[in-house]
């Protein structure tokens, strides 16, 4: 094929003068003289020879439209060194590309080990609260776990580190407060109360957040949004209403717990900033073990130096308890990290929606793994509070994106 486009450019381009003669004789008096030369290699370029660089340039035609119209089109035939490592270029562009081409396995990836860890999290802490019922020590058990975790992660630079000044920690520390308060209170109700029930209790987080954006941030709420909570609100008090384990600690707790997520969603939009977010989640992780500390240790030290850890040892043992310890707050911190990640990846529709399957996914697994009665009442009551969420979510989501692209135009 070489030897063709050769011939097609000395044919075709004009100003090139035909070779008179033989290219045989040319070839024997080149190879007998060449011994005479000093050859050095001048990479892509070409070589030299006699301080004479030779290039491995063609003329090429171009289109015949372009000849026919006066114009000259040139290409530079690059060399076989240069092709080949374009070439492994291309290789390497394709191994990459196969991520690229089926997206959606990735994606899959993320929710898959999003749902696994949330659901395998709800179900071992619920075991652990079953012989240790003291939620304010597992709580910092949790976060402690996760920062170890991100400690050494930073250590490797996995992620590397990003540096954080006094303005940022000021914006930083009421968004960790709402998350330790949130994270405490949560765990006070799995342990007062079944997990199906607390997860449908704190299937009214949206009314608090929409609530919170009309009445404290000033936005106006749309009434398709109000109308999508009323199914909320309705499902969660026919669940409660005649929810077996239910007691007030339980129920109480879960909703202190929903109102602080709120308002960590509001500090969270006054702390945006340019930090990417696995390392924004590890300071408020810190900061949020520092502020739980106190607590656990006032309300639930005494116990626990008094009979509260040989009681747990005395059950299980001190292998299955301290890992159970372990363990936990590593799901704990994963499921979180990935729901951020997963968020990252998709639109906001799709993680809103992939956000109550995860709901409905827990609930449904932790009454099979640990038997739960639920009364006729209560299931659907349930069913119609994840229902008002899904529709809560889907529209929420498409106005958010109205909005951006509003900005957009």
């Amino acid at each position: 094929m070489e030897s063709r486009v050769l011939l097609r450019a000395t044919a075709n381009v004009v100003g090139v003068p035909r070779l008179r003669r033989p290219v045989g004789a040319i070839h024997r008096q080149f190879s007998s003289t060449a011994s005479s030369f000093s050859v050095k290699p001048l990479g892509e370029g070409g070589n030299l020879i006699s301080g004479r660089q030779l290039r491995p340039i063609l003329l090429l035609d171009s289109s015949s439209s372009a000849i026919n119209g006066g114009g000259e089109k040139r290409e530079i035939l690059k060399p076989v060194r240069a092709a080949a490592a374009e070439g492994g270029d291309t290789a390497g562009q394709a191994k990459v590309g196969f991520l690229a081409k089926y997206p959606w396995l990735v994606t899959g990836f993320f929710f898959f080990m999003w749902y696994f860890l949330n659901v395998i999290f709800n179900i071992l802490n619920k075991k652990i609260y079953n012989y240790f019922p003291y939620p304010y020590f597992v709580s910092v058990i949790h976060l402690f776990v996760g920062v170890v975790y991100c400690l050494i992660s930073w250590s490797v630079g996995l992620p590397k580190r990003a540096p954080i000044d006094a303005n940022l920690l000021k914006v930083l520390i009421p968004v960790a407060v709402c998350h330790a308060l949130g994270h405490v209170t949560s765990n006070v109700s799995f342990a007062a109360v079944a997990v199906s029930f607390t997860h449908t209790i704190k299937a009214l987080e949206p009314f608090f957040n929409a609530a919170a954006s009309q009445f404290i941030m000033g936005q106006s709420i749309p009434i398709t949004l109000w109308l999508s909570l009323a199914p909320v609100v309705l499902g969660v008090a026919m669940a409660s209403l005649t929810e077996l384990s239910f007691n007030w600690l339980g129920f109480i707790s879960a909703m202190i717990s929903n109102i602080s997520f709120t308002y960590r969603s509001i500090f969270s939009k006054k702390a945006m900033t340019d930090m990417d977010s696995t390392n924004v989640y590890a300071y408020i992780s810190i900061i949020a073990l520092f502020v739980c500390i106190p607590p656990a240790i006032i309300v639930e030290g005494p116990k626990l130096l008094n009979h509260g850890f040989a009681d747990a040892i005395a059950k299980v043992g001190m292998t299955k308890f301290v890992t159970d310890l372990f363990w936990v707050g590593m799901f704990y911190h994963l499921y979180n990290q990935l729901a951020t990640n997963t968020l990252e990846r998709v639109a906001p529709l799709t993680h809103a929606v992939g956000n109550v399957l995860k709901r409905v996914f827990v609930i449904g697994f932790s009454i099979v793994i640990f038997g739960n009665q639920i009364s006729t009442q209560t299931g659907i009551g349930t069913g119609i509070a994840i229902a008002g969420v899904a529709m809560y979510s889907v529209i929420k989501a498409k106005i958010e994106e109205e909005k951006r692209q509003g900005k957009k135009a």
